[in-house]
Order: C-alpha cells, then structure tokens, then sequence
C-alpha cells in the first residue's frame, strides 16, 4: 500500500500535487494524457512522468491511500507576514515597490524605485485586477495567497499585457488551475506570444462595454487602445466607482507607506507623473483623449494605476494634468534652453539668453545640459513649458550627438505645439541649426525664422542679435 500526502507535489513545474491528481482520477482521468489535460502534470520538462505514472497505477489498483494526519496549529511566529492593504469594500492592494530599480524598462531612471500595482476583489467571485514585474513576484504571491486562504481565484482581468504587469500571469494561472483570464482579443494573441498555447482554453475574450456581476460588485470592461499599447483596456466598478485603469495616471517611484495620493504633497510627486506620461504616454496623445473622453460619463471615485498612488480625493488634479498633457497644451509660459556643449563656449551663450530672458520678465527660465541629464527630464520639461530653445555644436559635419539623440527622442515621444528657437556653433562651418530645423520638420512645433550663429564663441558683436531673439522668444509667449 502507497500512502501519499495530498499536499506534497507530484509536478514543481506545474505545481500539481498528489491530492490534485487524486482529484482529477476521481473525476474520470485514466490516462497520463488525461492527467495532463486536466492538471497540466508532465506538461513541462516531463521530470515527473514517471512518477505520474507509478501513482496512477496505484490509484486505479487500490494501492493508494491518503495520508490521514492530525492539523497541526500553525503559530503566528511560523508565518511571513503579508503586505497586502486594504483600499476599498471587499478591494485590496496586492502589488509591491521595487526600490532596487534604477531603470525602468531599462532606460528611464527611477531615483525612487518603482511601484507594481495588483489589486484583489473579495466578492462572491474572487478577481484579481493584472499581476506584477518578476522583480516583486515573492511578496505578491504571498499577498494573494494569504487573502485568498482557502478560496479559489475566479478570474483574473488582464488590462496591459506588458511584462511589467503581466510577468507573473502564467504562475497565477498555475497555482489557481481553474481561474480564468478575462481580457481583449489583442492580449489574448500576446498571451500566446508570450506564453505559449497553454491558456488557450482559459481566456475570456471581452469585448468593449461588456459588463460582468461579481457579487455586490458590477464591473464593466472598456476598450483603451495605444494607451500605451494596442492591447489596454480599463475597468469601471459600478458598485464602488473605482476605475482600474491600467498604466493611466500612473508614475515612477515606489510607494513609502501612503498609498493614496491624498497622504502625500502631489507637488512633491508632480515631475514624476509628467515624467512618467511624457515619456511612456506622451506620443499617444490622441487615444489618451478617447479614453477621457470615454470616461467621463462615469461616476469615478476612485482611480487605481498600475504604478503608483491610488486616487481617491482631487481627482481633478490628476485629470487636469491628463487634458493639458494629451492636448499637449504648455502648462507654463516658460523657456527650456537644452544646449550641447563641448568645451563651455556654447553653454556660455545659452547663460547669456537665459540672462537676457531674465532681463526681460520671464522668470520661468531652465538650462539643461544634454550631456548631463537623461533625455526623460529634458522631454518632461519641454512637455511643461511653451518655449524650446536648441543649441548645439557641429560635430562631424552633423550635430552633437547628445542634441541628435535628443531630438529623435522629442520627436519619438510626440511633443508638439511649442515655439522653438535655435543656436548654432562651429568654428569653421556650423551646420547644427540646419541639422535641427530638419529633424523637427514635421513634429508639430514652430520654428522661429530667428536663429543664431557661433563662430567658436559668443562675441560682444552678437549681443544685439541675442536681444533680438529674446524679444522674438517674448513676442511669441504674448
């Protein structure tokens, strides 16, 4: 006689126990290829196989027996403490921060961490509203797990396939064997690229308005295409009016402690979530605007990001944010001078501008360096300001290629709508001004005919013309 523990695992890979495959004969499996389909055991690297079948033939000999043992009580010393909070009725908070990152999706930098944002519905049904990053799997698993105790997982709603949320739906799909995933025909075909053909039979295609009875709770699905990818999609809880809207209104950082917006400045987080949207938003500023616009007829309460603070007070201080962002509307009256510099000259003469500026009433003046600062904060706060003042080296023939760099990226990131004015230095044949005029054709963005050039440094001659595009710079703000 085989006595089994039904708690012990006959498959790691797909975290089938004996108990599961006890199960699954009882309810008519006779084969391996049974067990398979039904447990997914022997699915993976097929390790198990063996052993798979030497309990099957125990199990339809009579030679298994279920391990009868008395529960033992578990002290609370025993236990990992969860870290999961609560956020609203029967609404909980599952994600984790990362304050290791300094990279997300690597190239941005991200001083204060990143934040991976899950959220679980207790109602009749359980839902978990996407997964997390790879980077924060173990707290989120055990988040889950100690909510969910002895429950099953019902359905997981899928907003953003992007492996920042999504890295971790295969192991949820696993552990819960008979949780569904409810998400658009566009996720559903990246869930195979992703992770093969293994879910197929497990997603829920949804289409947009379709609405879904939970409990207590009445969700709705709507369709968010290029917010940011073509796969989005938000959720509106009719019950609690909380809108789970995927990477919408979101940030860089990790979240310290307060989890709503309304426990911290918004000031102090404010160059962050432009930061954030000018950069993995800010090209798709159209679609942005379907979604406000969608939206609006809803009674929202509550905003649920994928990073960072939920919303649940001043929420048109986010909103106000997203218009003028997506309408790429200036939120300042303001000069951006973003200059590349090698040897100072050319940053002297943007020091000079910026005091001529000064001079002349325009308080709102910043110098960036493009060989110092990540392009993320220079498109940011071109994003924030009306006016873009280029000035670059020639180099090679062609422009610096921190300013080359640059402009691809402003360019890329689909700023447009502002007044720009250019500078140029080369001490023997400047060509940069040419060079940028030409990269921002097309972009959107007024060019002034004004324009300056350097002959190796600013001389005394060249004052008057830097008066004159000052007072061009002011002219166009009036």
């Amino acid at each position: 006689m085989f006595e089994y523990d039904p708690s012990k695992s006959i498959c790691t890979c797909a975290r089938v126990t004996y108990g599961d495959m006890a199960e699954a004969v009882e309810k008519g499996a006779k084969t391996v290829a049974d067990i398979r389909e039904k447990t997914r055991a022997t699915a993976f690297c097929g390790s198990c196989t063996e052993r798979v079948e030497a309990f099957l033939t125990a199990l339809q000999t009579g030679q298994a027996k279920a391990m009868v043992r008395a529960d033992e009580p578990v002290s609370d010393d025993e236990v990992v403490a969860p870290g999961y909070r609560q956020v609203g009725p029967e609404l909980y908070y599952v994600g984790a921060s990362d304050r290791a990152a300094d990279r997300f999706e690597k190239q941005y930098p991200v001083p204060r961490g990143m934040s991976f944002n899950s959220y679980l519905l207790l109602d009749r049904q359980t839902i978990l509203f996407d997964t997390v990053d790879q980077s924060v799997r173990e707290v989120f698993l055990r988040n889950l797990e100690s909510l969910l105790g002895e429950r099953r997982l019902d359905f997981l709603v899928i907003h953003h396939m992007e492996p920042d949320h999504a890295a971790t739906i295969a192991e949820v799909l696993r552990r819960w064997p008979k949780c569904q995933a409810i998400c658009t025909a566009g996720a559903k075909k990246m869930m195979g690229q992703f992770f093969g053909p293994q879910f197929s039979k497990r997603i829920q295609e949804i289409r947009d308005g379709v609405s879904m009875l939970t409990g207590k709770h009445v969700l709705s699905f709507h369709t968010a295409p290029m917010v940011h990818w073509p796969e989005v999609m938000v959720t509106y809880d009719r019950t609690s009016g909380t809108l789970f809207s995927a990477d919408a209104f979101g940030t860089f950082g990790a979240l310290d402690g307060n989890l709503f917006a309304d426990q911290v400045n918004f000031g102090d987080w404010l160059e962050e979530y432009r930061r954030y949207y000018t950069n993995i938003v800010g090209k798709y500023g159209g679609p942005v605007q379907q979604l406000l616009q969608k939206t609006s007829g809803l009674e929202i309460r509550q905003i649920c990001p994928l990073h960072g603070s939920i919303w649940r007070k001043d929420l048109g201080a986010i909103l106000e944010k997203y218009q003028q962002w997506s309408t790429y509307t200036p939120e300042e009256q303001g000069v951006v001078i973003a200059y590349a510099s090698i040897y100072g000259n050319t940053e002297l003469a943007c020091q000079a501008l910026a005091n001529t500026l000064s001079d002349k009433g325009v308080r709102d003046v910043k110098l960036m360096d493009l060989s110092r600062e990540h392009p993320s904060y220079v498109i940011a706060e071109a994003f924030r300001r009306s006016h873009l003042v280029l000035a670059s080296v020639t180099y090679n023939s062609g422009l610096f290629p921190d300013m080359e760099h640059f402009l691809h990226q402003l360019k890329h990131h689909g700023l447009k709508n502002r007044t720009v004015a250019l500078m140029e230095n080369g001490s023997w044949a400047p060509v940069a001004a040419r060079k940028m005029d030409e990269l921002l054709t097309g972009s959107g963005n007024h060019v002034l005919g004004k324009k300056i050039t350097l002959l190796s440094t600013l001389k005394r001659s060249q004052l008057q013309e830097l008066e004159e595009l000052a007072d061009a710079i002011l002219s166009s703000m009036k």
